[in-house]
């Protein structure tokens, strides 16, 4: 199929985008629901405030949410804006995957760059990497090693290095502080990201993930919030917001 339409870079572009916006949809449903215990396979949607069946019309998605102007028509209340927020990032992961590497290399690349915003959000705003998830993006990253590049080597030598690197970290500091300084979650989550970008790529996507937790800590300073040496701060959402952009570089760099 992406072969017959591989001469419409700007279809492929747009079909990226319709499919990340359903994408996002779903998995907007994960961050919001899963750290409330909620069911995210079984039962209708529903309004969060008050419980309304929402009908076809009002999950369609971004559209439904600007109709709406962000609220549920029978009680007013404010949608979480999480599921307008993952529905337009996971269609601009889609657009861009697809514009950088049509076929199914810009696919998995979508998935990749999907599974990482969801696990970013459940980070921000929970402190959670939960297993299952980064599981499904670790098999992922193996899977895609059968058409796309980095070799199947690579990408097990990521793996563990990730993993091992960030474990490492991790319990020195625990061993030197007396304390936690990086969640369990961290670890897990570099090394699935190796699964995928193999091991050449992971240092400059550490690099980028201090940098950018660096800006947040800068930020909020601005903002009159003091970051301690025990604030704990989502460093997967940093890893996360990372991963992606060294994926799209190692791919334009290949083509």
């Amino acid at each position: 199929m992406f072969d017959m339409l591989g001469g419409s870079t700007t279809l492929l572009g747009m079909l990226g985008g319709v499919g990340g916006a359903i994408a996002g949809s779903f998995l907007s449903t994960i961050v919001v629901r899963w750290p409330e215990g909620r069911s995210v396979l079984r039962g209708r949607s529903v309004c969060d405030g008050c419980g309304r069946t929402l009908a076809a019309w009002e999950l369609v998605p971004i559209v439904s949410a600007v109709v709406a102007r962000g609220r549920c028509r029978a009680c007013g209340q404010t949608i979480d804006p999480r599921h307008l927020g993952l529905e337009l990032g996971c269609a601009a992961i889609g657009v861009v995957s697809m514009l950088a590497a049509p076929g199914s290399q810009g696919v998995a690349g979508a998935v990749f760059g999907w599974v990482l915003l969801t696990l970013a959000a459940l980070d921000a705003a929970e402190l959670w990497l939960p297993d299952p998830l980064v599981a499904v993006l670790a098999l992922a990253g193996l899977g895609s090693a059968t058409f796309c590049a980095p070799p199947l080597a690579d990408r097990l030598i990521g793996g563990a290095g990730g993993f091992a690197a960030l474990w490492l970290v991790g319990e020195g500091y625990r061993r030197v502080r007396g304390r936690e300084g990086l969640g369990g979650g961290d670890p897990k989550l570099f090394g699935a990201i190796g699964l995928w970008l193999g091991w050449r790529m992971l240092p400059a996507v550490l690099l980028l993930a201090g940098l950018v937790g660096l800006g947040v800590a800068l930020f909020q300073s601005t903002r009159g919030r003091a970051i301690a040496a025990d604030t704990a701060l989502p460093f997967g959402t940093f890893l996360g917001l990372a991963a992606y952009p060294a994926w799209l570089v190692m791919v334009l760099l290949a083509s």
